[in-house]
């Protein structure tokens, strides 16, 4: 009954119920007893679509149809999003794992040797986005590898990552991300199976899977080269970094999440309000500094800027942010989202948008069920530099 109830929607919420073209010819008489209710088939209309169960034709109040039915679809729908999306009692989003970081710099137990640690990172997630721009700023792709996961709940066994033929897993081949983190663990492991996650080949164990410290560690690791790298944390910016990072972080990179998770109205208005109150503040900052804690990019831009490529193509529809659009409403923010892409070869290459937003609405079906991917923008052409920008950065002596 629930699902007919469900499939019913459509037709009592829209006033289509009426339209449905009718049979042309009555079916012929029923031997059913006369006790039993029969359903009526799906009507075939005349151009050949199926023209629904016409409900409205024999359910005696459309009232109690449209008020079961919302009834019905809202508990379902909620009871899908909380096991996606943990709520606190007033309906909003609450992260089981925030991303904020401990301030964790590169254990001193492990050696900076190259090539004995990997990382394993999904292309929609913006967490993994940080540390992919990471590598890609620090030139350290060669040092620690990485896997670009497939984001396939219906081939994980836990949580939505698993590999891909064309990428598979360096450490014990496994199937999906959930067999690396049994494979780490003695024992099994037991606790939610997410990326980023950095590991210890040669140990095969967990190094961390917290994306800002992840981010931080590799900006404080010192892997045998020569010359010098780009520092990310310089100590002279250090907590115009940590500040910049607390409320970006609770306005923007969390605060889509917290207005595409809402399960409320009042916890979905805070949350879309703080979003575009965190852009309003990007935006001033940025018209007064060609980054967002000065003239060099710092860890700052780096967490930024997953939220920022995504959000117009993605974020806006998908998650109601779209009362205003960086690329319209927010021109120092747009700004500096091309600088960001264009400054260096490797930067634009982290990240497919298409790909991101199939992912989205897709994957995330308590907030799409129909699974369709709307036609959307892509990130404004830039043209990336032959080579980077160096003085983009600051720079530290090996």
């Amino acid at each position: 009954m629930a699902l007919i109830l469900m499939l019913a929607i459509p037709c009592a919420s829209f006033g289509l119920g009426h339209s449905l073209a009718r049979p042309s010819a009555r079916p012929a008489a029923s031997t059913v007893p006369s006790h039993v209710v029969r359903l009526p088939s799906p009507v075939m209309t005349d151009d050949g679509s199926r023209g629904g169960l016409r409900v409205l034709e024999w359910i005696p109040s459309q009232k109690a149809l449209v008020t079961t039915a919302r009834f019905t679809w809202t508990t379902l729908w909620r009871t899908m999003l909380s096991e996606l999306a943990p709520q606190s009692p007033d309906g909003a989003y609450v992260r089981p794992a925030p991303q904020t970081g401990s301030g964790a710099e590169w254990p001193k137990s492990l050696p900076a040797v190259a090539g004995r640690y990997h990382v394993y990172v999904g292309n929609a997630c913006p967490w993994c986005h940080r540390v992919s721009i990471t590598l890609a700023l620090r030139q350290q792709s060669g040092a620690i590898s990485s896997t670009t996961l497939d984001d396939n709940p219906e081939r994980a066994s836990r949580g939505g990552w698993c590999f891909d033929r064309g990428d598979p897993d360096p450490l014990c081949g496994a199937a999906d991300l959930k067999a690396v983190y049994d494979a780490c663990t003695p024992g099994g492991y037991t606790g939610r199976c997410t990326a980023p996650l950095l590991v210890d080949l040669k140990t095969s164990t967990i190094i961390s899977n917290e994306s800002a410290d992840i981010i931080r560690m590799l900006n404080s690791l010192r892997l045998p080269a020569s010359g010098r790298v780009v520092d990310l944390y310089p100590p002279e910016l250090a907590a115009g970094i940590d500040a910049t990072n607390a409320w970006t972080y609770e306005l923007i990179n969390n605060g889509v999440y917290r207005a595409g998770f809402a399960t409320q109205q009042k916890a979905y208005e805070r949350a879309e309000a703080d979003v575009h109150a965190g852009w309003a503040r990007c935006d001033e900052a940025l018209s007064k500094a060609r980054f967002l804690c000065g003239d060099a990019v710092t860890e700052a831009d780096v967490r930024l800027l997953p939220t920022a490529a995504r959000f117009d193509g993605v974020y806006a529809s998908f998650f109601r942010c779209g009362r205003k659009l960086i690329r319209a409403d927010y021109p120092h923010v747009a700004r500096w989202l091309s600088e960001m892409l264009a400054l260096d070869p490797s930067v634009s290459s982290t990240f497919d948008l298409a790909g991101a937003r199939r992912s989205y609405y897709t994957n995330l079906f308590p907030l799409n069920p129909g699974g369709i991917v709307p036609a959307g923008p892509e990130l404004a052409a830039v043209t990336a530099a032959a080579e980077r920008d160096e003085s983009a950065f600051t720079w530290r002596e090996l």
